[in-house]
């Protein structure tokens, strides 16, 4: 796994999965996502673009192949849950960092990789994805979210279809039930895609974009008026933080897609 810089100034980064023999999922690679998280959510970043070009041996494209189970064999029962514990936790951070992630899919995403899906905020497929929850199969349930979170995404029945029976779908039928955003011819038209979604974010006010994402996410499964108050407090942080004025300020600039001389990121856990 590789972040790195997408352009000079750092507001855009990369993720590139390329790890072990499939892009599974690991102790190792939880590690390394809490280690990035903290970047993330450290106030530079603005966005994020999850990708990967690996193939199999036999020319398969992968994005996640699923979780690695190989380092598992000798773990108690205890040892397994506490795993699983500690990577939803590890996703559900990732989910909530104050950056715009866009996923461009192109192979294999089954498991851990459709879960993954739910750390984004949009995703981009290519007709190569290919899409699916084995884990009732083997005895388990998809415990990095799969379960507990992929119905708000894609509804109950959906969610019932793919962890009940298995099935597997591709890039289409994955646009059309929500679990992507839309399709590309391929991966390099995906990852044009989501640089341009990243560099239209990457100007914008970092402190709005944070309270934006953090007003639509807390607003999920209240009431209306806790999702009223919760816009409130957000639209407050931009003006409290001076954004709105600079804003007003450089509207022709931002209208035309420039970048305005923004504030640094303030969200609503900082005491300033």
């Amino acid at each position: 796994m590789q972040l790195k810089p997408a352009n000079d100034d750092g507001t855009v980064m990369t993720l590139e999965l390329d790890h072990g023999r499939a892009n599974e999922m690991g102790s190792t690679q939880l590690k390394a996502i809490e280690a990035f998280t903290a970047t993330l959510e450290s106030g530079t970043v603005r966005a994020l673009v999850t990708f990967s070009r690996r193939v199999s041996r036999k020319g398969t494209p992968i994005f996640v192949a699923g979780a690695d189970v190989t380092e598992r064999v000798d773990w108690d029962d205890d040892h397994v849950k506490e795993h699983v514990r500690w990577q939803r936790a590890v996703l559900a951070r990732w989910r909530r960092a104050p950056v715009f992630h866009v996923a461009v899919v192109h192979g294999v995403a089954l498991g851990w990789g459709t879960e993954l899906l739910l750390t984004t905020d949009y995703a981009v497929a290519t007709p190569g994805a290919r899409f699916g929850l084995p884990e009732t199969g083997l005895g388990i349930v998809p415990g990095a979210g799969g379960t507990a979170e992929l119905w708000s995404r894609i509804g109950v029945a959906q969610a019932l279809r793919l962890g009940m029976t298995g099935e597997p779908i591709g890039a289409d039928e994955a646009l059309r039930i929500g679990l992507v955003q839309e399709c590309c011819d391929d991966l390099d038209a995906g990852l044009t895609r989501a640089h341009a979604l990243a560099s239209a974010v990457a100007r914008r006010s970092p402190t709005a974009v944070a309270a934006f994402k953090r007003g639509v996410l807390d607003s999920i499964g209240v009431t209306e008026s806790k999702r009223t108050a919760i816009e409130d407090i957000a639209y407050s942080r931009c003006v409290d933080t001076g954004d709105a004025a600079v804003g007003r300020a450089n509207f022709k600039a931002v209208v035309e897609g420039q970048p305005a001389p923004w504030g640094p990121l303030v969200t609503e856990d900082d005491p300033h």
